[in-house]
C-alpha cells in the first residue's frame, strides 16, 4: 500500500489598501479643516520657529506657574495693605471746602523739600597767578667714572710728513725714470734693427 504525501498548507486572499486609525475622507472639506490645522505641526504652540539663540521659550506649564505667582503676590500684598490700614486706625477724610474757597495741598512735612525739575546751577570762576617763564634746563654732564689718565708725547715722535715722505717720494721717482729710459732705448733699439734690414733687403 502505499502512502499519501502530506500536502503544505495555502492561503490566497485578493490584496486590500491598509486601513488607518482615522479614517480621513479623500478631499478637504470645510468641515475637516480644523482637524487639519491642528495635525499641521507648525501650528502647534509647543513648537519654536526662529532664533532660539535669544528668545526665551515660556512653556504652558512655566507661564501658569508664573500667573499663579504673581496672582498669590497681589494678594499677599492687599492683605498687607488691609493689615496695615486696621493698624493705623480710619483716619477721617477731610470735610469738604466751604462756598467759595478751594482746598490745596501743603506739604506737612518736619523738613521742606524743594521741588524742582533742574537741579541748582551756581556759575563759579577762578583766577591763577601768572606763570613765569620756565628756565632753561641745565646741560647733561654725566659723571665720571675711573681715574683721569695722562700721556706725554715729545716732539720728536710727532710724525714729520716732509721728513717721512722724501725717501717715498725718492724711490717713485727713480722708478718711473728708469722705467722710462728703458721705455726709449728699447724704441731705439727695435728702430736701429728696422734700419738694418731696410739695408739689407737694398744690399740683395
Amino acid at each position: 500500500m502505499m502512502q499519501e504525501q502530506p500536502q503544505s498548507f495555502e492561503y490566497a486572499s485578493a490584496p486590500q489598501a491598509v486601513g488607518t486609525k482615522l479614517k480621513r475622507p479623500k478631499y478637504r472639506t470645510d468641515e475637516n479643516d480644523a482637524l487639519a490645522l491642528g495635525s499641521n505641526i507648525m501650528y502647534d504652540r509647543r513648537v519654536v520657529r526662529g532664533n532660539t539663540y535669544g528668545a526665551q521659550v515660556v512653556t504652558q506649564n512655566a507661564s501658569r506657574e508664573l500667573e499663579r505667582l504673581r496672582s498669590e503676590n497681589e494678594r499677599a500684598m492687599k492683605r498687607e495693605v488691609a493689615r496695615r490700614r486696621l493698624e493705623l486706625g480710619a483716619r477721617p477724610s477731610t470735610p469738604p471746602a466751604v462756598s467759595g474757597r478751594v482746598h490745596m495741598d501743603t506739604m506737612t512735612d518736619t523738613y521742606l523739600e524743594e521741588l524742582s525739575d533742574r537741579p541748582v546751577e551756581v556759575d563759579a570762576d577762578t583766577q591763577t597767578e601768572a606763570a613765569l617763564d620756565r628756565p632753561p634746563s641745565p646741560l647733561f654732564v654725566p659723571a665720571k667714572s675711573g681715574a683721569d689718565v695722562a700721556c706725554q708725547v715729545e716732539v720728536n715722535e710727532i710724525f714729520d710728513f716732509d721728513a717721512e715722505c722724501a725717501p717715498l717720494l725718492e724711490v717713485l721717482v727713480g722708478k718711473t725714470l728708469q722705467t722710462a729710459m728703458l721705455e726709449a732705448m728699447e724704441e731705439e733699439e727695435l728702430a736701429a734693427i728696422r734700419r738694418r734690414q731696410d739695408q739689407f733687403e737694398v744690399r740683395t
